[in-house]
This record gives C-alpha cells, sequence and structure tokens, in this order.
C-alpha cells in the first residue's frame, strides 16, 4: 500500500486528484498541499517523524517554489519519494523525466490514466527483485527447437496469428499474438509503438520527429511509431534513456 502526497495551487485540481487517488485500493494515504513550499515542508515533518512517503503527485507551474525546483529539492534527501507529474504543460516532459519522474500526467486527469500512474509508482516502489533467467521462447525450425531469449529480440511484427521476432542475427515466427506478447515482456521494457509493431527499448538507439512523423531506429531498421502511440512512446523512451530525443 502506498502513501503519497498531493500538490497543486489549484484548490479544485487539488481536491479532484486526491479523490481519485483516495479511490484506488493501492493507496493506503493521501496527503494535500497547496503549493510548494508547504510541501517541501510537509515532507521534511514526515521525515523528521519517521513516515513513509512512497510518491508525490507535483504540479509544475506554482507560485513561489514551483514543481520542478521542489522535485530538484527532493532529489536531494537520503530516500526521496518518487514523483508523479500532474500538470497542464507538455512542454516541461524532458525536464521532468531528466528528474527521474515516474510518470507525466497532463490535465485533465482522466482515472484510467491516473490508475496507471499509481501502477508504475507501485512498481518503481517495490523492493528490487532476484535477478532471473532471461526468458525465451521456443521456435520451432524443420524440426529442431530454438530458444530466442528475450534480450536478443529488438522487436516484433504482428503477422495474422503470428508473430515475428526480429534479432541481431535473424528472424523467427512463433504461433502466439502480439498482445500476450506484449502482456509478457512488457515489464522488460517492451513498448507498443503501433497496431503492428512491439520494441524492446534497450535496443532504440534514436527517437526522431520529422514532418509529423516520429520514427525509432532500431540496428539498421527504421521503425513508424502511430499517432495514438508517439505520446506513450516518447515518455517511456525520455525516462529510460536520457538525452536520446534528436
Amino acid at each position: 500500500m502506498l502513501r503519497v502526497l498531493a500538490v497543486d495551487d489549484e484548490v479544485p485540481a487539488l481536491e479532484e486528484l486526491a479523490y481519485l487517488l483516495r479511490q484506488d485500493e493501492r493507496i493506503e494515504h493521501v496527503s494535500t498541499a497547496a503549493d510548494g513550499v508547504t510541501a517541501l515542508q510537509d515532507m521534511v515533518q514526515m521525515i523528521g517523524a519517521g513516515e513513509r512517503l512512497d510518491g508525490v503527485f507535483l504540479d509544475i507551474r506554482m507560485p513561489g517554489l514551483d514543481g520542478l525546483d521542489l522535485a530538484r529539492l527532493v532529489g536531494g534527501f537520503p530516500s526521496p519519494p518518487r514523483l508523479v507529474f500532474v500538470t497542464a504543460h507538455e512542454e516541461c516532459a524532458v525536464q521532468a523525466f531528466e528528474l527521474e519522474a515516474v510518470d507525466y500526467l497532463l490535465k485533465p486527469v482522466r482515472a484510467e490514466r491516473l490508475s496507471e500512474a499509481v501502477r508504475r509508482l507501485e512498481a518503481a516502489s517495490a523492493p528490487p527483485a532476484e535477478p532471473g533467467q532471461d526468458d525465451v521462447i521456443p521456435v520451432e525450425l524443420g524440426g529442431r527447437t530454438r530458444f530466442v531469449p528475450q534480450q536478443a529480440v529488438r522487436y516484433a511484427e504482428a503477422k495474422g496469428d503470428y508473430v515475428r521476432l526480429h534479432t541481431v542475427d535473424g528472424s523467427y515466427l512463433v504461433r502466439m499474438s502480439l498482445a500476450a506478447l506484449e502482456r509478457r515482456w512488457s515489464e522488460a521494457g517492451f513498448l507498443r509503438i503501433h497496431r503492428s509493431t512491439l520494441v524492446s527499448a534497450r535496443h532504440v538507439s534514436e527517437l526522431r520527429f520529422e514532418g509529423g512523423r516520429v520514427t525509432l531506429t532500431v540496428g539498421s531498421e527504421t521503425l513508424r511509431v502511430s499517432r495514438r502511440h508517439s505520446r506513450q512512446v516518447r515518455e517511456q523512451l525520455v525516462r529510460q534513456h536520457r538525452g536520446l530525443i534528436s
């Protein structure tokens, strides 16, 4: 269960955010603050009292101490809480993720989008998992079975009832849906960039915006990102690869 602080200088927005957070069964407690200075004082007091604070849902444009400045101060804490920015200003996303934000929500906040942010906060707050064996996909090749490791897959394409896995040394066709593969590998950094394409973030070398089109470079391939997925892909890649955007 998570203990969080919501910070926003607009009272209606703060009340709505706190209300939505309290409806989530993964949230144990929600505190609120109406400005950055009060939020900082509250956090210092919580830490001094030995209270746990897992995350801060933070507006950016606030009088006095704004959200980005507050985030920089919080980053200096011995065990800083995770940050989720909630703002009407899309242009601050890169700065937010440079401050290691877990998520970046645009106002007005939708309940389902907030639920996804809570999921990410919960995952980021969990203790590190023990190292495990890399997941593999068995592929039948003319009487032989090849085991394709997850880490070797650069991207996957839907081909009817099959998925083609592209690796550095070739491609392999397996009978499964792209949706099933996405569920299986989403926590390992695989991103849906198109209704028919899933990409491994670790293999992305460039994210490019040209003439209204968004593309990714994966190995020697250039892959198109659909308009529907472009914002989420951009946010996730910026979070994982600082300074990737050109």
